[in-house]
Order: structure tokens, then sequence, then C-alpha cells
């Protein structure tokens, strides 16, 4: 079965009694392994990141042996995400995403012609519209090369995904929103450039986690919202002003934005599988957001 979100891919497979020397269970990552008979293993691409270190550690979390693919390995070392030699192994990754390592689980390559969309267009403006772009264009290409090779692909959509993760680098949603604190001019304009849909539909990063692995255990299909709450720019920023005056927030700079959300995205499809969000208070998302800020210095202590 093959998960696939906008930053990372998830497949799982299982080893057959014959792959197995002996069977048993012990303690992996703060969970417990399953018996080696029957044992689940998983691919996580670009290990690295945001969502795929998050995923990585939850996957050791419920016993799942992991394989990840990374372009740097030499950060791996800088992750929190605790590893098993035994358990887990690092192969390293092209620019295009395929594995050089031809017997790693779940390798594979998008079109290179869809790798190259991934580039933003050039002028002011148009990063984050090129960013969306080629999300969708990625997603198109990855579902016409699995229905053409008879690939089981499941797609998740993460809105803004916020929470602590293992990597101690993260140039997604985290320094965007946290922006709104540390006063980041750069963060501060794409935050708006964003905002301008008019919603800005949140989620926490174990959530997303938990909503891949639980479709990739299911019998689901097809693509799934993962969103566990709708707000607006301004709503954000003047909850963040109210709750954390130290950091002197803007509200002003947001004049004119809408005060409620415009447009709401639907997670139905993925609860009627039988999810349930554990994170749905954005106090508590973005309580645990200002400890990871100040964890990765983008805040001060």
């Amino acid at each position: 079965m093959n998960v696939s979100d906008s930053d990372c891919t998830l497949v799982v497979s299982y080893f057959s009694q014959e792959d197995v020397l002996e069977s048993g269970g012990d303690e992996v990552a703060g969970g417990t392994a399953m018996s080696a008979v029957g044992m689940k293993t998983a691919c996580v691409t670009g290990g690295n990141g945001y969502i795929a270190s998050a995923l990585i550690k939850m996957l050791l979390q419920k016993g799942y042996a992991v394989n990840t693919t990374v372009r740097n390995p030499e950060r791996t070392g800088r992750s929190r995400c605790a590893r098993n030699p035994e358990r887990d192994e690092v192969v390293r990754e092209s620019r295009h995403g395929e594995a050089r390592d031809p017997d790693i689980v779940g390798g594979g390559r998008l079109p290179a012609a869809a790798a190259r969309r991934r580039r933003p267009c050039p002028g002011p403006g148009r990063v984050v519209l090129a960013y969306g772009v080629s999300k969708v264009l990625l997603e198109k290409a990855a579902c016409k090369f699995a229905e053409e090779n008879n690939i089981s692909l499941i797609t998740v959509l993460p809105v803004f995904t916020l929470g602590a993760a293992p990597t101690p680098l993260t140039t997604t949603s985290i320094p965007t929103t946290l922006s709104l604190l540390s006063g980041d001019e750069a963060q501060l304009k794409n935050l708006k450039g964003l905002a301008a849909t008019g919603s800005i539909p949140v989620v926490h990063v174990d959530d997303v986690c938990r909503a891949e692995i639980f479709l990739a255990e299911s019998s689901a299909s097809g693509r799934y919202i993962c969103s566990s709450l709708s707000t607006t720019v301004m709503a954000l920023a003047r909850f963040a002003a109210a709750k954390y005056p130290q950091y002197n927030v803007q509200t002003d700079c947001f004049e004119g934005f809408p005060e409620k959300p415009r447009v709401c995205y639907s997670s139905e499809k993925l609860t009627r599988e039988g999810f349930e969000f554990k994170w749905t208070d954005l106090d508590e998302i973005f309580g645990d957001l200002v400890e990871y800020g100040k964890a990765l210095g983008i805040l001060p202590h």
C-alpha cells in the first residue's frame, strides 16, 4: 500500500514467514514491536523532512521496521527521531527522488518532467502559486504512474501542518505561521499570500501521520483531505496577540483580511473511514507550535 502527501511517500509491505529467521517481540522507540512473522515494514521517502521525520518516529513506535530515503544522509544524525539500527535503514536519494539502492522497499521515480515542475516560477509574488501548482502536477503524475504500473496509491492532502516534529530544520508552514510572533517580514509576506484565499485550514503533524498510517492499514482508496479546523490569518493574529503579548504581534497589518473562513476544507471522507482527530483545539496546537519554534531557534526562550 502506498500513501503519499505533499512532502513524503509511505510504502507499507509485509515480511513473509520465509523472510524471517526467528520470531519474537522487542521494544522499539517507545513502542512494542510486533512478532517478526507478519512484521510490517515501511519505506518513507524524504526522511529528513518535517512530516516524514514525525512519520518515521510514529512508525517505529508502532513496531514497524522502517527504511527511508534522504538526499543528505549527514543530516540524519541531527534528527531527534529515535533510531534502531536493526529496524531501520537510510538510503541516499538523488535529486529527482529515486533511491540509489535497488533493494529499497518502494524505490521509484516520478517522470523527470514532473520533477522539474517543482521549481518555482521566477518573479516576485509567484513562488507561492508555483509551489501549489507543482504539488497538483506531481500528484497527477504520481496517480498516472500508479495506474500504469498497477500500484495502489492513496493521497493525503495535509493543510497548514503545525506542531513539533523530530527534524531540527524546517522550511514549511512552521516558520511561516510563527512569523506572527517572530516578525520575520519575508515569512509574513508568505503568510499573507497563503491567506489570500480567505481561509487557513490547520492540522497537527501527529494527526497527519496518524491518518497516513490509518489509511495504509485499511482498505481505503483515493484522495483524502486532512484538516482538523479552519481559521483565518486575522483570527490567528488576534489569538497570538492575546495569548503571547510578549511578542508584540502586529494585527493591523492584516486589516482587510476576512474575520471568518470563507471556505472550510472538509475531512468528511477521512472521518467516514473511522479516523478521529486528536488535535482539534487551536490553543493546544499553537502552544505545541510555539514550543517547537523555541527549540528550533525561530523564537526566543
